[in-house]
């Protein structure tokens, strides 16, 4: 019985580290974005879950941005032109593939583009690899986001 007892109490403390490991090395969360022309802090981006299943991602804070404190996608299509990036879904429809989670798509407000993405936490979970390309990953820039 003693023996039962003293197993249970180391373990409870692993099983909470590797549930708090695992948190980290989720995407969900919130996030500083780098410019990865001039590695300044540009925004804070909020990555969820959908009710799909999938991730999306929102713009919650501008920290930065050439066009003033509060910005519009002026240069957007559709519903999205001439809205405020700020609290604008700029990510979404990524899924779970492996070590990364890919096949969604991102836009880039100061373009008004839409291209494909793959993100993959690096560093422990604490940075975020954000890529987006178009057609193949090969054909894109990275950006790498920190954990907030």
């Amino acid at each position: 019985m003693r023996n039962k007892l003293f197993t249970l109490l180391i373990a409870l403390p692993l099983l909470a580290l590797s549930a708090s490991v695992f948190a980290q090395t989720s995407p969900i969360g919130s996030w500083t974005t780098i410019d990865d022309k001039t590695k300044k802090p540009k925004s804070v981006v909020e990555i969820y879950e959908t009710t799909n299943g999938s991730l999306a991602a929102r713009v919650a804070e501008i920290l930065h941005s050439d066009r003033g404190p509060n910005p519009v996608c002026d240069k957007c299509d559709g519903d999205r032109k001439g809205k405020p990036v700020k609290g604008m879904v700029m990510m979404w429809g990524v899924k779970k593939k492996g070590d990364t989670w890919e096949g969604g798509q991102i836009l880039d407000p100061a373009t008004g583009k839409v291209y494909s993405v793959k993100i993959r936490p690096i560093e422990g979970g604490q940075k975020l690899e954000v890529r987006g390309f178009l057609g193949f990953s090969l054909l894109g820039r990275t950006q790498v986001w920190v954990r907030r």
